[in-house]
């Protein structure tokens, strides 16, 4: 008898658990490069400037992993899409990276994940997708749990919570776009002249507001790039391998991640109304994921059946 017959088949790892690791590293890259974001803005580096050295450090440590693409990533035929797409995407980091700065962390990051509530409302409106009575109950959930945190009208109601809802709304107006570009771009070019473009339209507003960083700065600025890339190649890498509705309660663990680190670091403490409305966002979130996993499923399996009926 052989060795390799003794020793038996040899076992691989699940693709989902591959893509749960993928998705816990990038879930734990993007809470990392929001605490290094708040150094830097604790140490007086303008909002504007951070975004921009987010932008510039990410396409350096991106390029890389594109140059692998060969000449084809280059292939376009939509840059006025490209520039719009990530104009906005651009006001929308300058939103979230402003509420990182200035609110309690937990509350900027359990707002942040408001931003699939809009999306849902955006399908319908903009790709015209049918969304049924579950989801919709889903989506107005969320948003009451966005009032729990946000809390208008009382005396725990900041106006700067309002940007970090801001800055989920535009994500999510990014986000469609990127399904419009992806239905003729291969994703490694989507991301290339997301960078691409992300770079010189961050530099715009930063040189109003331009102040030189020194020290160790420097190392908080490149990190906030690496990790931002980081974690948007592993996220899309763990997405190819296992479905979003199962996915999508890890990347929830970015807020204990932060949470933590916000009060060794910072002294905050999370309170029970950014807990509770998290709870529901989160809750929200996942039933939405779940729902159009599996409608997804459905349509791929019903789709030849649909094909082969005459005058439909």
């Amino acid at each position: 008898m052989s060795t390799d017959a003794a020793a038996g088949p040899q076992k691989s790892t699940p693709p989902f658990l591959k893509a749960a690791g993928l998705m816990l590293l990038s879930t734990t890259f993007f809470g990392l490069m929001a605490v290094v974001i708040r150094i830097a803005s604790d140490a007086d580096v303008p909002t504007v400037e951070i975004a921009f050295f987010r932008n510039f450090f990410g396409l350096l440590a991106l390029l890389p992993f594109l140059h692998r693409s060969g000449r084809g990533v280059f292939r376009t035929q939509q840059l006025p899409r490209y520039f719009v797409r990530c104009a906005i995407g651009v006001a929308s980091m300058l939103c979230g990276f402003w509420a990182i700065g200035n609110l309690p962390m937990a509350q900027a990051i359990s707002l942040s994940y408001s931003a699939p509530l809009f999306v849902t409302i955006l399908a319908v409106i903009w790709l015209g997708e049918v969304v049924r009575r579950r989801r919709w109950t889903a989506v107005v959930l969320g948003f009451i749990g966005v009032l729990v945190i946000v809390r208008p009208g009382t005396e725990g109601f900041s106006a700067g919570s309002l940007v970090a809802v801001a800055a989920a709304l535009l994500s999510s107006v990014v986000a469609i776009q990127i399904k419009q570009l992806s239905r003729v771009d291969a994703p490694d070019t989507i991301v290339f002249y997301t960078y691409v473009f992300w770079v010189p339209l961050s530099l715009v507003p930063a040189l109003f507001d331009w102040t030189w960083p020194s020290g160790i700065t420097w190392l908080w600025l490149v990190a906030i790039g690496v990790l931002g890339t980081g974690g948007q190649l592993f996220w899309t890498r763990a997405l190819k391998l296992g479905e979003v509705s199962a996915l999508t309660p890890i990347s929830f663990m970015q807020l204990p991640l932060v949470t933590g680190l916000a009060w060794i670091l910072f002294g905050e403490v999370i309170s029970v109304w950014t807990v509770v409305g998290a709870v529901i966002i989160f809750g929200a979130n996942g039933y939405i994921a779940h729902r159009e996993a599996t409608l997804s499923r459905k349509a791929a399996t019903t789709a030849p059946v649909e094909a082969a009926k005459p005058g439909e």
